[in-house]
């Protein structure tokens, strides 16, 4: 109730100053009624801690600039009022160039919009925090055409005031000094210059409605803090964001250092200023809802422009469109790889290196079928980015007979794994591209995924112009077997970003996090680096590591109780080994916590406990993140090549879950005597 009486209080308030405002606004003698209404409102938005900027010759048919630039919580926006027009219908996409449009003035409105997004990046303000926007004023309208927000006098008010809160009252201050020292044909009018009111300067009727204020100061008020941290980004993100492509690019960078961010910034610029479809993939499945939730929040006037899906989920529905029936049963393709292996496979020299079927199920998976091989001969001759085992020519003729009955079996039983998945949807996008078109596709997580995804995925824009966008880093790949983008046919050069600075881990966790996988060689898509060791900036040096040693099981249990409860639910992350899951549910549950899995997480603030594995926490962020009995990942090298290769990436999994936590990061380990 406190929080609906502050913004009833502010709601009046703005009333009581619009008198004011109004009669300031008489000072544009030319501005008809209706402009003078709006004008108005604008002003009074000042004597609560907005700013103001109004072109020196506005009302003027012929101004050379646009009418006005206003700064406040919401972000800038640069104001175009119109009078003797039609609002343009939704279906009209307002292009510069159009004829029917071209008077309106939309060209201008937008060139002056890129102007001030020039200006302000030298903040550190990212292009979403600006806003074109075009008020008729003799019409009451509310639409999003393109980047533009159309409005009517009625809804001016309303609607800049609900905005989410992007900007402090200190940064409002520090972009509206900075655009008046660029933008110097502009006035700043604001309530503290009002002269003296007479009652015939008041107006004839309300300039806004106190209810539709209050109601949109309280959606403003309830705004997710997310707005504030995705409004400034690192000059080097903002640049990222804002570039222009001439093909293939890339964005890399250690943990941390805003890789998704700038991902998600970058797909809002591109959506504001075109007008096809913007595909945006990972591989983790979850992970795009989250995602998606974010996009909406930082971008809320574009978001059916964006489309959020995993890989797997887009080529199954690609395929359904095409008529392209699959049968993709994992679980059946498990069972066809455990007979091969059986007849094939472990009665070979295979188990010199590895007596289990794991090691050369993932050089099926992830080598031969992942990277879309089709005879001995090529496999013979690739390199094995990723592998750190040697396999002779006859290790590899074994690894192919592998394949060949892994594969006859699957067949007969009528059944598909993933990449066939994968395989058949690019087999079908190069026997017909996708139509529409998609204008961008942007890969986050891109390590994760295998050649013949990045394949896939290339093929949907080929070297478009700012078409394909891939983000990644090697030293998170917690998959086996990787590949070189040259392998894909994508060249990078000259269009690559790496980012340095970290925002998201606390200094004593991303120590603790890098000091795991600093001896570690790991491949980056490009090159090889022969040591996990990287050079990263901090922002954040408080938060903490706490390593919880139990005496046995039981007490490590509670330990980790007592952790979670002193931290709170609220911003908390349990990670762990897929077979733990349920028993951690189960303990949790049990000393009343409430407990979201992952997999039904959408990004969305809750009480509960989040619960999962580390893979599905790939690209999430926790303030407080618990890693029960982390150290039983099997991260010991042991005495075989396939043992250290095997210890290198449960160690990048585990780096992983340790850079989900931003403030908080508690280790269990049980101590055995």
């Amino acid at each position: 109730m406190a929080g609906g009486r502050r913004e009833r209080e502010y709601a009046m308030a703005l009333q009581r100053r619009s008198r004011e405002a109004y009669a300031l606004a008489g000072r544009f003698e030319a501005a008809t009624e209706a402009e003078r209404k709006v004008v108005g409102q604008l002003i009074t938005l000042t004597g609560a801690g907005w700013r103001l900027l109004v072109d020196h010759a506005w009302p003027a048919t012929m101004s050379a600039n646009v009418d006005m630039i206003l700064v406040g919580p919401g972000g800038v926006f640069v104001i175009d009022v119109k009078r003797g027009w039609e609002p343009p219908s939704a279906a009209d996409d307002l292009p510069p160039a159009d004829s029917e449009h071209r008077d309106l003035g939309v060209a201008k409105l937008l060139d002056t919009t890129r102007a001030a997004e020039r200006e302000v990046a030298s903040l550190g303000m990212a292009p979403i925090a600006l806003r074109p926007v075009m008020v008729f004023a003799e019409h009451s309208v509310d639409r999003v055409v393109g980047r533009l927000r159309l409005l009517g006098a009625p809804e001016i008010l309303p609607v800049l005031v609900g905005e989410p809160q992007r900007l402090t009252p200190r940064m409002v201050r520090a972009v509206a000094d900075l655009l008046e020292e660029t933008f110097t044909a502009y006035d700043t009018p604001s309530l503290a210059e009002t002269p003296a009111r007479t009652p015939s300067e008041e107006p004839d009727g309300a300039l806004f409605d106190v209810e539709d204020v209050e109601r949109a100061a309280m959606r403003s008020a309830l705004s997710a803090p997310i707005e504030q941290w995705m409004t400034f980004l690192h000059h080097d993100q903002v640049s990222v964001v804002r570039r222009d492509w001439n093909g293939p690019a890339r964005v890399g960078g250690p943990a941390g250092t805003g890789k998704t961010v700038v991902g998600l910034h970058r797909a809002a610029h591109l959506a504001q200023r075109t007008t096809g479809r913007i595909l945006y993939v990972t591989f983790v499945k979850t992970l795009p809802r989250v995602q998606e939730r974010l996009f909406q929040s930082m971008a809320p006037s574009v978001p059916a422009r964006v489309e959020f899906t995993g890989l797997h989920s887009w080529a199954q529905r690609f395929l359904g469109e095409r008529d392209v029936r699959l049968n993709v049963r994992p679980e059946a393709a498990e069972t066809a790889f455990s007979r091969a292996w059986l007849r094939v496979g472990r009665h070979s020299l295979l188990t010199e290196l590895d007596p289990s079927d794991r090691y050369w199920r993932d050089e099926v998976s992830h080598v031969i079928k992942g990277r879309g091989l089709t005879s001995l001969a090529e496999y013979r001759v690739i390199p094995r980015h990723g592998r750190r085992t040697a396999l002779q020519s006859q290790h590899r003729e074994a690894v192919w007979r592998l394949y060949e009955e892994y594969e006859r079996l699957r067949i007969a039983q009528g059944v598909h794994d993933f990449n066939d998945l994968l395989m058949t949807a690019l087999r079908e996008v190069e026997r017909e591209p996708v139509d529409p078109p998609y204008t961008a596709v942007i890969v986050d997580e891109v390590q994760d995924l295998t050649l013949v995804g990045v394949r896939l995925l290339y093929a949907l824009v080929g070297d478009a112009p700012n078409g394909l966008l891939l983000i990644g880093d090697g030293q998170q790949s917690v998959y086996p077997g990787g590949f070189r983008l040259a392998d894909a046919g994508i060249s990078v050069m000259g269009r690559a970003a790496v980012l340095r600075t970290n925002y998201r881990n606390a200094a004593p966790i991303l120590d603790t996090a890098l000091r795991l996988v600093s001896g570690d060689p790991f491949d980056d898509l490009e090159e090889s680096s022969p040591n996990g060791h990287r050079d990263v900036e901090l922002t954040y040096h408080e938060g903490r590591v706490v390593v919880a040693q139990a005496a046995d099981a039981a007490d490590h249990d509670r330990r980790l109780v007592e952790a979670l409860s002193e931290a709170g639910p609220a911003g908390s992350a349990v990670l762990c080994v897929s077979n733990r899951v349920g028993h951690y549910h189960r303990l949790l549950t049990a000393a009343g916590f409430s407990v979201l899995n992952l997999e039904d997480y959408d990004g969305n603030p809750t009480d509960a406990v989040k619960l999962g594995t580390y893979h599905r926490a790939k690209g999430l962020e926790f303030k407080n993140v618990f890693l029960p009995h982390h150290d039983t990942l099997h991260m010991a090298n042991g005495h075989t090549p396939v043992d250290r290769e095997r210890a290198e990436l449960a160690r990048r999994l585990l780096y992983v879950g340790m850079t989900r936590a931003r403030d908080h990061l508690w280790l269990g380990t049980v101590v055995r005597s």
